[in-house]
């Protein structure tokens, strides 16, 4: 075993604490790295404060890390030492379902191993569960690495491992390109990656935001349109416009409303996760085969060439650097919505 320096969350209520924490050391797979930045995802907060239940404590939370590789084991063919890489939601699935061999081990019928907070064997991790990015070090297996090109800071590199595929897999996956019309629903961590990645796709991208304070950042980051949907006057003007809507916020929203949106055979997809059930009226959907669906992150195929698509349109994240003594402040100003757009830990100073 290996020591590494950590901030975690002992419990739910509590504060990030500076500890030390053991990784395992490296095997023949297996990759050594040094965290160079690791991003804040709202996720971390769910985790860390146990608002989904079953978290485990210490809780070192973490996954859109990127860093250095430090050392590889004897059998590691696709990273070496002093490679810039990165790690997102995941490191490890069965590898032998339906899902893994489509290389969509995100949707791994055995449960893909996730970056932290996931129960392994205590000889991968001590303890039993897997600790994140909010450290000096990690190891994971190789075919769980990323590479990171040379075209993209890893600073501004280190969110697309979650909020960047969390949106280049549906624009992927429903052909998001010249001649669609693609809607984000809202203009936070997630959707102003969004933006970028869909205009450089070529789609003609449209922004609905409760209000219109983010409408210069929207232009700026690609946006051709930008609407208040605190403003009903929106919904009446863009009735039947669009062929995909991405909603990307947690908020409970008046889902029949964004569908009516869609054009013939549209989709509206699901990113963000509202606290309560939805429920929609069955004729919203019937009228114009309209689609509700929902999307995880992408594999890792699909996440590397996110990586490689957003290097080749210089695409990164709009960041605000923190030192590790501010993760509890940055946490309340995410929930507060006070961030433009993601908050990045510097690990110096882990």
């Amino acid at each position: 075993m290996t020591v590494a320096a950590a901030y975690a969350m002992s419990e739910p209520d509590g504060h990030f604490e500076k500890l030390a924490i053991e990784r395992r050391t490296p095997g023949p797979r297996d990759v050594l790295i040094d965290v160079k930045y690791a991003g804040i995802c709202h996720s971390d907060i769910h985790t860390a404060r146990d608002e989904w239940g079953g978290a485990k404590y210490p809780c070192v939370p973490g996954h859109e890390i990127a860093g250095i590789v430090a050392a590889v084991g004897a059998e590691v063919t696709k990273h070496r030492v002093g490679d810039r890489v990165g790690v997102g939601c995941m490191v490890d699935s069965c590898g032998v379902c339906g899902p893994c061999l489509a290389n969509e081990e995100q949707y791994c019928d055995n449960r893909a191993t996730m970056t932290y907070n996931s129960p392994v064997d205590a000889s991968i991790q001590p303890g039993g569960y897997t600790m994140g990015g909010y450290s000096t070090q990690i190891v994971v297996t190789e075919n769980f690495v990323l590479s990171i090109p040379e075209g993209i800071g890893l600073d501004v590199a280190a969110p697309l491992l979650c909020a960047g595929i969390t949106l280049f897999s549906p624009l992927r996956h429903w052909n998001a390109g010249p001649g669609k019309q693609v809607a984000i629903i809202g203009m936070g961590g997630l959707g102003h990656v969004g933006v970028k990645i869909a205009a450089a796709m070529g789609a003609e991208v449209t922004v609905l935001s409760h209000s219109l304070s983010k409408q210069d950042d929207g232009k700026r980051f690609g946006a051709h349109h930008y609407y208040a949907t605190g403003d009903q006057q929106t919904f009446r003007d863009l009735r039947n416009r669009f062929d995909l809507i991405l909603n990307t916020v947690s908020a409970d929203l008046p889902i029949d409303n964004y569908l009516r949106l869609l054009k013939l055979d549209g989709t509206l997809v699901i990113l963000g996760l509202p606290e309560n059930p939805m429920s929609i009226k069955p004729f919203t959907i019937t009228g114009r085969r309209r689609a509700l669906a929902g999307s995880n992150i992408g594999g890792i195929a699909q996440t590397q060439e996110m990586l490689n698509f957003c290097a080749a349109h210089g695409i990164g994240a709009e960041i605000e650097l923190i030192s590790a003594d501010e993760i509890d402040g940055a946490y309340d100003r995410v929930v507060a919505s006070d961030v433009r757009y993601r908050f990045v830990i510097d690990a110096s100073t882990i």
